[in-house]
């Protein structure tokens, strides 16, 4: 779909990524309806609605307003992060971000595709991580949510194969937003992790949905990483070392006797 026949639906669009692809998208000639927990100030094609993705009620609110503005294009943008040792994540922690990064996408998905699936043409775009598809050492809890979105959205693609819905995933690696706590950062600088600007991500997604493709993974050696963890992942294990030794494990203590 051309960005100029895009209306866009942007979970996450007041993040660092988020802004970033508000202007890529309008830059382009794009409408676009934000979703943001807080009130923002619109501009020329910019709409908001101020809603909590954790929220039922608010879900529901979403997919109204997307049918009334007549949302063509949806992105899931919004999530976030988690970084640390499992022993060092609380349960409430891993809650909120498993139903952030993956079960809100999903929920909204269901509430909005009987319309979509009206459409002549529409499109569905999850943005998930270089880590769904590559897990590294402290970011198992994040791993798991992008990996899981990745999986739903592959599924999904495939269940909607024979209708006007295109399912499409965007990967990118480490972006350079306040997304990475500064424990994050200095994981990424002493593994040498390499990162984006949110600009650049906000590219990729408006090249992704004018190309209508199925998958991009963004970043080098990244994309590589992925395709050959999908095909020897065990045996890359060990080449994970420097990026378990920036992770610090308790080291267990019950049953131990001094």
């Amino acid at each position: 779909m051309k960005a100029a026949q895009a209306r866009v639906l942007l979970t996450g669009a007041s993040g660092g990524i988020g802004q970033a692809m508000v202007q890529a998208l309008l830059q382009a000639g794009a409408q676009v309806l934000g979703v943001s927990r807080t009130p923002q100030p619109a501009q020329a094609g910019l709409t908001w609605i101020t809603a909590d993705l954790g929220n039922a009620a608010d879900l529901a609110r979403i997919a109204q307003a997307a049918d009334r503005w007549g949302a063509n294009v949806v992105v899931h943008a919004a999530g976030l992060p988690a970084f640390g040792a499992l022993p060092q994540l609380e349960a409430a922690q891993m809650q909120a971000v498993l139903q952030a990064n993956l079960l809100a996408p999903m929920l909204l998905t269901q509430a909005l595709l009987p319309r979509l699936r009206q459409l002549p043409h529409a499109q569905i775009v999850f943005v998930g991580s270089a880590l769904g598809r590559i897990g590294l050492p402290g970011f198992s809890l994040y791993t798991a949510s992008k990996a899981g979105l990745h999986g739903f959205a592959e599924a999904l693609r495939r269940e909607l194969g024979d209708t006007p819905v295109r399912v499409q995933l965007l990967a990118p690696r480490s972006t350079r937003t306040a997304f990475n706590d500064d424990a994050a950062q200095a994981y990424n600088t002493a593994t040498g992790t390499g990162s984006d600007a949110p600009a650049v991500v906000a590219q990729a997604l408006l090249a992704l949905i004018e190309s209508e493709a199925a998958e991009r993974y963004l970043g080098f050696p990244e994309r590589l990483a992925v395709r050959l963890n999908s095909l020897i992942g065990p045996l890359l294990d060990g080449s994970f070392a420097k990026h378990r030794r920036q992770v610090a494990i308790p080291t267990p203590t019950q049953g131990v006797t001094p």
